[in-house]
């Protein structure tokens, strides 16, 4: 990382410090006060170009915020609108909506765009209710096109995932909207999931490894049993192997090469880390870890919500195995690092 990633990351750190993780309800979906500080920061437009709207800085500054509020359970659209909107609006050639209201995504299909107007249900929406603009997936006379519309005066379904983030729908009659094509939105979905499933489970992990360190049990740590060692050594390796693999498909949006395969191998590989690293933290933590004071439920809900974002570990192994079937496997293997 290097010292403009320390400094974003220390900067999104230290507003964090001043928003404790809160259990969502149907009065409180998200923590709009984070939003505002990050903001007036200028870190809701970072990686995204000064020119269009944004904060600017690279791609690595955009992630480091991204990872830093997944770690932190921060409630806010960030992932959606640096990650996945807004660069799939600039690279369709469309302008990007202020940077200070609340962008986010939608890729649940069933939307249909004709003479520049939106028709259809917009279902799965992250942060419905909550974000002004949304980016859709819809049929266009042509085939697939990316269209943008302003949901602001839109009303929301109430669904939720199970940490309490909306993920609720919209029915669009007509509504005006920008079109453009489509490009890589899906795999920018999944991997700005998989990047905050990696971002999670680190933490996750962190917190049991002190966690084990710290309790006492039948006169000794945690830790010094070999089965919590075990247990300890199966989370990290399950962290360092989506690390790895989120790192991989990173580098190579950086370097504006094909991203679906990577992301796709991403997007599995976090999906099948959530199960052994949620449910290992939990036996670690034991019952502590299941109530509404600890800190550990706010990221193993987002986990396990997380982690069918975007297409599952199923929908992904369909793509690359579609990759891997033909006569020649070589260019979709080296696709994925």
């Amino acid at each position: 990382m290097s010292g403009e990633q320390d400094l974003v990351v220390s900067t999104v750190r230290e507003i964090l410090a001043g928003h404790e993780p809160v259990k969502l309800t149907a009065e409180r979906r998200w923590d709009a006060q984070l939003w505002a500080e990050l903001a007036d920061a200028g870190l809701t437009g970072v990686g995204l170009p000064e020119e269009a709207g944004g904060s600017g800085g690279e791609l690595a500054d955009a992630v480091a915020v991204v990872a830093t509020l997944a770690a932190g359970a921060g409630a806010v659209p960030v992932a959606e609108q640096l990650l996945v909107a807004g660069p799939a609006l600039l690279a369709a050639g469309l302008s990007l909506p202020p940077v200070g209201e609340p962008l986010t995504v939608s890729v649940s299909g069933g939307l249909r765009v004709e003479d520049g107007r939106l028709t259809g249900t917009a279902t799965d929406v992250p942060w419905a209710g909550v974000a002004r603009h949304l980016v859709v997936v819809a049929d266009g006379p042509d085939g697939e096109v990316l269209a943008l519309v302003d949901v602001a005066e839109l009303e929301a379904g109430d669904a939720t995932n199970l940490a309490g983030e909306p993920r609720g729908s919209y029915v669009l009659d007509g509504v005006p909207a920008q079109v453009g094509p489509v490009g890589e939105l899906r795999a920018r979905y999944a991997l700005a999931r998989a990047l905050q499933l990696s971002a999670a489970a680190e933490t996750v992990l962190a917190w049991t490894v002190q966690y084990a360190g710290e309790r006492v049990q039948f006169g000794r740590p945690l830790a010094k049993f070999q089965g919590i060692q075990v247990q300890l050594a199966q989370m990290a390796g399950e962290v360092t192997a989506v690390s790895a693999l989120v790192d991989a498909a990173v580098q190579r949006l950086d370097r504006g090469e094909p991203l679906e395969l990577a992301a796709a191998a991403a997007k599995v590989r976090a999906g099948a880390a959530v199960d052994v690293v949620a449910r290992l933290a939990h036996q670690v933590h034991g019952a502590i870890g299941f109530t509404l004071e600890h800190r550990l439920h706010h990221l193993t809900t987002r986990m396990w919500s997380w982690r069918d974002d975007a297409g599952n570990e199923t929908t992904w192994a369909r793509v690359l195995g579609a990759a891997v079937a033909g006569d020649d496997p070589w260019p979709a293997l080296v696709g994925v690092v």
